[in-house]
């Protein structure tokens, strides 16, 4: 048996949906603007998981997606998935935000290559259903939809099954979304999302019909908070392990490190007309400590996070093992913050240096290009990274970033030939959770400094409370000595970004484009 707790994962995977194929899980989560995207993760016991694969490098290369022509498409993007395997095959389905469009991809191997096309029209958070020889989506915010598709799946059947399922009319906070539809022992089972009326609170609702086109009866069947504050477990899908178990991997809420998955037992009991039901949790909560059976004793899980030299090759990487090096060549762990422009990003195997050049100026860090960025952990993290700036421009700034919506950058700027270790920050005032901002970034200390070159930190704090404020505080190593510059910055989880903190590597150009950072020695800890 393995032990664990709970939140299984310390970092952000929203809308986690899980399957299990022989002795092995298999879960796709939201990867909203960061590419590559559509990351699945794989494990033997659902407490343990590592990288298997990205799904896609890019999607459609539209100037948003390519921060092109001042568009972006942050808190956008790909949204909750499915992921489902029938008669050999892997199949992935999402909505993008931006683009408007289904994606279904498909694969007879986890690592992919995977086959892109879509469906005609656009299912949110859509579940997709393989029944006797027929597919279906289930889909929708607030009113759910049942779709029968055509035999090709490229879009609904002419004349096929098309029908509302289950409402959640009135709902003054959030509505039913998050659909995930099973066919257990003859009859189907929507799992859903929504709100409590009453207050703001993630509720886990279940709808039961012994036929797609029969009444699907049920409610709310979970509730609970872990102890924070109100955050509610929920929206997710259950699955059954080779041992005939089955559990829920649902979300929560916490705050600046964004959603968090949790496991929740689920047990069958029956109910008043002898059918089986599902229970979720313990005594009707998630327990914080957790056991799985094991089907892989002894397994070593690759990290989801973690330090990198930069002492290799990206395309030769990516050519020979897209599984450990799956984001264009980098560490599977990293991930660009908008579809990357490769010809201006590279290293130096020799020098283990990961080299960025700017090719345009913007006016704050939401439009650099080519930001490489890791999940944040939590209670607490920090990275580490040196900077050489030898080859900046005058107003060019490279360095460490606290990356969301309010964001707080670390590093060195060069201004009339001089450099200078800088900490600057920024929060949105605006009002609207769902607005970027675009005002600059508020410089909060400079400190000239003697050379080109910058060792930088960041240091993350998440509360263990809603009532505990998250936040971020950066240093330089001046002279030899670790310094605090700057003051604490308040982390926020807005839906601007939709995402939860992370580090990101940066270089952005105020003046003229063309300047050049290398970052090395990256540490995570």
């Amino acid at each position: 048996m393995v032990k664990g707790t709970n939140p299984i994962f310390k970092f952000d995977q929203p809308d986690p949906d899980v399957i299990c194929v022989d002795d092995t899980f298999y879960m796709i989560s939201t990867s909203m603007h960061f590419f590559p995207g559509a990351e699945i993760l794989r494990s033997y016991d659902l407490i343990g998981w590592e990288h298997a694969s990205f799904v896609f490098d890019r999607l459609d290369s539209t100037d948003a997606q390519r921060l092109e022509n001042g568009e972006y498409i942050y808190g956008k993007g790909m949204w909750a998935a499915a992921l489902r395997f029938h008669e050999g095959i892997f199949y992935v389905v999402f909505v993008c935000n931006d683009t408007h469009k289904t994606y279904l991809y498909r694969s007879s191997s986890i690592e992919g290559p995977w086959k892109k096309s879509n469906i005609e029209g656009f299912y949110h958070d859509c579940s997709l259903l393989f029944d006797e020889g027929k597919a279906y989506l289930v889909y929708g915010n607030t009113d759910i939809w049942l779709t029968e598709l055509s035999e090709d799946l490229t879009g609904p059947a002419e004349g096929g099954l098309h029908r509302l399922i289950v409402s959640d009319k009135g709902n003054p906070n959030l509505g039913y979304e998050g659909s995930h539809l099973y066919k257990i022992n003859g009859r189907y089972y929507l799992f859903l999302i929504h709100s409590r009326r009453d207050m703001w609170k993630r509720t886990e609702s279940c709808f039961v019909s012994d036929s797609l086109d029969g009444e699907f009866t049920g409610g709310d069947i979970f509730e609970d908070d872990l102890g924070f504050g109100n955050s509610g477990v929920a929206q997710g899908g259950i699955v059954e392990g080779p041992d005939g178990v089955w559990n829920a991997v649902l979300f929560q809420d916490r705050g600046a490190i964004g959603r968090i998955p949790v496991l929740v037992p689920v047990t069958w009991k029956e109910d008043e007309n002898g059918k089986s039901v599902p229970e979720f949790g313990v005594s009707g909560k998630a327990p914080r400590e957790i056991t799985a059976e094991s089907f892989r004793p002894g397994y070593e899980y690759a990290p989801l996070t973690g330090s990198d030299d930069f002492a290799y090759d990206p395309e030769k990487k990516f050519t020979e093992d897209r599984v450990r090096f799956g984001a264009f060549g980098f560490k599977s762990f990293w991930q660009f913050n908008h579809e990357p422009d490769l010809k201006l990003v590279g290293t130096d195997p020799e020098k283990g240096k990961l080299i960025v050049r700017t090719d345009r100026c913007v006016t704050n860090v939401f439009h650099a290009k080519n930001i490489l960025t890791q999940k944040m952990t939590f209670p607490e993290c920090e990275a580490q990274v040196t900077v050489d700036g030898s080859d900046l421009n005058d107003g060019d700034f490279a360095g460490l970033a606290a990356f969301q919506g309010d964001y707080a950058l670390v590093g060195i700027r060069r201004e009339a030939g001089k450099y200078y270790a800088v900490m600057s920050s920024f929060t949105n005032n605006t009002g609207d959770i769902w607005k970027l901002g675009e005002d600059a970034a508020t410089v909060e200390e400079k400190i000239e400094i003697s050379e080109p070159v910058l060792k930088v930190s960041v240091s993350a704090h998440f509360g263990a409370s809603p009532s505990e404020e998250d936040h971020a505080d950066c240093f330089a190593y001046i002279n030899g000595e670790r310094s605090r510059i700057g003051s604490s910055h308040r982390l926020r989880f807005r839906l601007d970004h939709f995402t939860g903190c992370r580090f990101g590597l940066f270089v952005m150009s105020e003046l003229a484009p063309g300047g050049t950072a290398a970052f090395s020695d990256f540490i995570y800890t």
